[in-house]
């Protein structure tokens, strides 16, 4: 093997292993929004991991048609019944406060 070619082998083994060692990392999160509002209200994540909020609408009969965390800049709408992907690293320990587009469902992310 010559040594571009063993080089090149190398870094593909670097990036498979970063990208494995991120995925195990990731901490994720399903939220499903109900007539109850945000299910569960309440998730704890640690800081400086990568989070995914897996946020599935499932009624129509609320007004959380969207999420929005303003301390990260998120605010994503939520279709009916479609599964929503949302990411993002909480640096820091403390609780982090998210809503619909209205404030009036809320739910919390408590960063330990």
């Amino acid at each position: 093997m010559n040594t571009r070619t063993l080089a090149m082998a190398v870094l593909a083994m670097l990036v498979v292993g970063c990208s494995s060692a991120d995925a195990a990392r990731e901490q994720r999160v399903k939220i499903a929004v109900t007539e109850k509002g945000f299910v569960p209200a309440v998730v704890t994540v640690q800081s400086g991991r990568p989070v995914t909020l897996l946020v599935t609408r499932r009624t129509d009969r609320t007004c959380a048609t969207e999420l929005v965390l303003k301390t990260h800049g998120i605010h994503e709408k939520l279709p009916l019944g479609k599964t929503v992907v949302i990411r993002f690293t909480p640096e820091r320990p403390g609780t982090l406060d998210y809503a619909c587009g209205m404030g009036m469902i809320k739910g919390k992310i408590v960063v330990r």
